[in-house]
């Protein structure tokens, strides 16, 4: 096999790596900067922006309210999920061809329809808008990621496994949890993280449904843009850039483990 002695890969890919990491830089050094504003010219190293961050009792009320929301549409989505994508795999009728176009086309809906939609919806059922609201909607279209994560999974799912076990005498639950879910966790897992990504960062569906109180941290990073660029929104975005690449790189040895055992 001859080696490719052209350079433009390499050009191509170096371009790639700037166009995602340089802005984050960027992001990065301004906020160790004490100057006020974004982009003031370079005064110095300093932790100032995140003491500030620390003390401000309305972004930790934010994030709190993001992180309970996440976690919990996280949970739910991935249970509905889970089950929805072993519905759509094991059965082929007119019923779950038409769920599995649901969740598809789920996918595909913009997001500022969805919200009105919500909204909408939320209001003719007569409830207030608050964090219960912002949980159905991000179980709403968090459910779909983790279905289609699992269904791949499930591709690959080897089924006589369920019936050896049946065979030995196993009950469904000691199958459930000896069996299926080894078989589809990293499937299952992938879907979470997903999920609980696409959650946090979520802000136009969430803009439409939340209520007073219920500020989430994207809601409330976008009503501080508009009055002026913060610094203590680079601290914060460092903070989040930082726990997400911790995530990723928990994900990755966990999925390496989970390989080496198999083999």
């Amino acid at each position: 096999m001859k080696k490719c002695k052209s350079k433009i890969p390499f050009f191509a890919t170096l371009g790639i790596m700037l166009l995602f990491y340089l802005p984050m830089l960027v992001v990065a050094l301004d906020s160790f900067n004490p100057g006020r504003y974004s982009g003031s010219g370079w005064n110095g190293f300093s932790m100032r922006w995140y003491v500030k961050l620390v003390q401000d009792q309305d972004v930790i009320s934010a994030l709190m309210n993001s992180l309970i929301i996440g976690l919990s549409a996280t949970a739910t989505a991935v249970v509905l999920g889970t089950l929805a994508a072993f519905a759509i795999h094991l059965y082929t009728d007119r019923v779950q061809k038409v769920h599995r176009l649901m969740i598809i086309t789920q996918l595909g809906i913009p997001d500022i329809l969805m919200g009105i939609s919500l909204l909408l919806f939320f209001i003719s059922l007569k409830l207030e808008l608050g964090l219960f609201t912002i949980f159905l909607a991000h179980v709403t279209f968090c459910t779909s990621f983790v279905a289609m994560t699992v269904l791949a999974r499930l591709q690959d799912f080897d089924f006589s496994t369920v019936e050896a076990a049946r065979d030995l005498g196993a009950g469904w639950a000691i199958i459930i949890r000896r069996v299926i879910i080894p078989q589809i966790a990293p499937g299952i897992i992938a879907g979470a993280l997903l999920a609980f990504t696409i959650s946090i960062d979520d802000f136009v569906i969430t803009y439409f449904v939340y209520g007073p109180g219920s500020t989430t941290l994207s809601v409330y990073i976008y009503s501080m843009m508009k009055h002026g660029t913060p610094v203590i929104i680079n601290a914060l975005s460092v903070i989040l850039i930082i726990v997400t690449f911790i995530m990723a790189y928990a994900i990755n040895k966990l999925m390496s483990r989970k390989n080496e055992n198999i083999v």
